[in-house]
């Protein structure tokens, strides 16, 4: 693991613009991000795969640093597979933070080489979910603060 690559895992169903600024604000430190798309056929997806996929793309074209991939299963061994030495996680709760610590503990016991890196979200991104804009969503809200343009006009043309 020459290269520092991190995964940036999530279901972004859909991307926010939360998810945004992590990646944004981690790219400074690692030589590569790859936000892995998980696939979890039992999930009931508002945005099908190939639509979150190519919004990320879009968002992120003129960043050769980032990909999007998918994978199913653990994310650590995604991260094998892949050659990455560091899973990427947004902070936005004490709540999240316990529950993303015993993850991350868990995926050390599972890959000792691994390590997972926390950022904080901004403060005026905290209460913003993809949970959240899925339900503005659903319910006609708007959402266009919440996630990125290409989004947001994709959204409120076609849902």
């Amino acid at each position: 693991m020459d290269k520092k690559i991190a995964v940036f895992p999530g279901s972004f169903d859909p991307f926010t613009v939360g998810h945004q600024s992590i990646v944004n604000r981690a790219l400074p430190i690692f030589d590569k991000i790859i936000i892995g798309i998980g696939i979890n056929h039992e999930k009931n997806s508002l945005f099908d795969f190939s639509k979150r996929k190519f919004w990320i793309e879009q968002i992120f074209k003129k960043n050769p640093k980032v990909e999007v991939a998918s994978f199913k299963g653990l994310t650590v061994e995604f991260c094998k597979q892949i050659n990455a030495g560091y899973i990427l996680r947004g902070l936005r709760t004490s709540a999240d933070f316990e529950y993303e610590r015993q993850i991350g503990q868990l995926n050390k016991s599972l890959f000792y080489e691994i390590e997972t890196v926390f950022f904080l979200t901004m403060p005026e991104h905290t209460f913003i979910s993809s949970s959240v804009v899925r339900e503005l969503i659903k319910y006609k809200g708007d959402m266009t603060k919440y996630v990125p343009e290409i989004i947001a006009k994709e959204i409120m043309n076609n849902y």
